[in-house]
């Protein structure tokens, strides 16, 4: 669905020579540990005694520059990730309708209890249409499934129905989060 840019020449596994290792990614979980590493020691140097002494410093001179460089390091380099990241939205839609749909059940369960089904009979109600489709292998769709169960659609009618399926629902405020998250 997504992966990090492989440049031509480039070698992935050594064991799989069709792999495309995420080496930078990898090497950004462990850059990840590093910083993480220097939490412990920071919050240790919460207490202080006799109105800030210096058993602090030491820890300070220490961790504070190391941190700052290797998160400074890990952001430009998950920068030059992002900028290069191949994402492949057409797979990402044909993963998400091989189940026939399951991927709404929560927001089907959400839509009973809202209108008035209790959490134990709605969620009864969803997973034994889910179960219809789970094994079918997503060749009998989820929607349909409900859609012929008359305990959910006295609920629910086929165009709230609908409307639960739609995948704008999770992306309408996508611009939104991205302009926050990369500004």
């Amino acid at each position: 669905e997504a992966e990090e840019y492989f440049s031509e020449g480039q070698k992935g596994s050594s064991a799989m020579p069709h792999k495309r290792n995420p080496i930078l990614t990898e090497n950004l979980t462990g850059l990840a540990r590093l910083v993480r590493a220097a939490v412990i020691p920071a919050m240790e140097n919460v207490a202080l005694w006799h109105e800030r002494d210096i058993s602090h410093s030491s820890v300070e001179r220490n961790i504070a520059p190391d941190a700052c460089v290797t998160l400074d390091f890990a952001l430009n380099r998950m920068a030059g990730v992002i900028d290069k990241l191949l994402v492949y939205p057409d797979t990402m839609m044909e993963n998400l309708e091989k189940m026939g749909g399951l991927v709404f059940s929560q927001a089907v369960l959400l839509a009973l209890t809202q209108a008035g089904v209790s959490r134990e009979d709605a969620y009864r109600m969803v997973q034994r249409n889910a179960m219809k489709v789970w094994e079918s292998k997503g060749k009998t769709k989820f929607m349909d499934a409900l859609l012929e169960d008359p305990e959910v659609t006295e609920k629910l009618d086929k165009g709230k129905l609908k409307g639960i399926f739609d995948y704008k629902n999770y992306t309408t405020h996508i611009d939104s989060i991205l302009k926050r998250a990369l500004s």
